[in-house]
């Protein structure tokens, strides 16, 4: 058998353990919102962002402290923030009658606004730190330790945000809370496993392909530790959980921050962002126009879809995507 139709094989096998599990992971998320009473956004945040958001980490941990391709782990962070932002462009078109934009509860707009700061703040750091800008302490870039205490900060500004909203009444039916949480933990296993897995086939793609660490990390990677974001939203969005499966995408954009911070950490040979390639740059200022996009249609519902699937808000974060692409294959070609 080639090693492409082996690798394939492999990608498939991934996808088939993440489709499975990601089902039970949305289905047994909600149960856990409808039993508690917490709001679908603030379980999407907290428990679908972080468990779909591990093989990020495990691939940016990896590629520092192994493989020494600090631009494999960059490029993976803001490449999967982007790719998470394009899959609302998916759900939209899945999205029977109205736009989602139209269903997206206002809580969205605050994950929005806070992925718009920590990104920023990642980009930022990544042109300073060469410039000696941004000082360095035991080896870590000063953003690192802002891009943490930021992430710990969006988290307590949207709990109390959805804490003074009134609650959904509890349900009496489906699973227990018990059972609802063990099956939780159980598909986030399954989830984290092939996940954490799909990084190694990305990166032997890559080898097969020959191309360079900038282009890889910021799609093939990216796209490859983003599939879970993709079959929980979409398994979310089945079973009607439209605020799960949007939280999923904007809580894993801030989980991703925390990422970089880090891999920054791990990275021992000095500062992750004076490493890394300042096109990544680029991929975090499309991720900041694209959460703009998002926070302006939040304020500005479409209404009208083109071709019956498309709002104008998706086109726009389509073509901010491609764009986004073809400027990282530029620069990593």
């Amino acid at each position: 058998m080639p090693d492409w139709a082996l690798i394939w094989g492999k990608f498939s096998l991934a996808v088939a353990v993440i489709a499975v599990a990601g089902s039970a992971l949305s289905r047994n998320g909600d149960a856990i919102a409808q039993r508690t009473g917490l709001s679908g956004s603030w379980i999407g945040l907290l428990l679908l962002a972080t468990a779909t958001s591990l093989p990020e980490l495990f691939t940016g941990v990896s590629a520092v402290r192994l493989a020494n391709a600090p631009d494999i782990a960059v490029g993976d962070v803001f490449g999967s923030c982007i790719f998470n932002l394009a899959v609302i462009v998916v759900l939209d078109a899945l999205h029977r009658g109205h736009s989602v934009f139209d269903k997206m509860d206002e809580s969205h707009l605050l994950m929005a606004a806070f992925g718009i700061i920590l990104i920023g703040f990642g980009g930022a750091g990544l042109l300073l730190a060469p410039a000696s800008l941004a000082p360095s302490f035991l080896q870590v870039s000063v953003f690192s330790p802002l891009l943490i205490l930021l992430y710990l900060l969006a988290l307590r500004a949207i709990f109390y945000f959805e804490a003074g909203r009134p609650k959904a009444e509890g349900r009496k039916t489906g699973p227990s809370l018990g059972k609802a949480i063990a099956g939780y933990t159980t598909a986030a296993a399954f989830v984290v496993g092939a996940g954490a897995w799909l990084p190694f086939i990305g990166q032997d793609l890559a080898n097969v392909m020959g191309l360079g660490q900038t282009f890889v990390g910021t799609l093939l990677i990216a796209f490859a530790t983003s599939v879970p974001e993709v079959v929980v939203s979409a398994s979310a969005l089945r079973i009607g959980a439209l605020d799960m499966a949007i939280a999923n995408l904007l809580g894993s954009n801030l989980f991703n921050m925390l990422v970089l911070a880090i891999d920054d950490i791990a990275y021992v040979q000095g500062s992750l962002l004076e490493a890394a390639s300042k096109a990544h740059a680029t991929t975090a200022f499309m991720a900041m126009i694209m959460s703009g996009i998002v926070i302006v249609a939040l304020l500005h519902r479409p209404g009208r879809r083109f071709f019956g699937a498309f709002s104008w808000a998706s086109l726009a974060l389509a073509a901010v995507y491609f764009l986004a692409s073809y400027v990282t294959y530029l620069y990593g070609r």
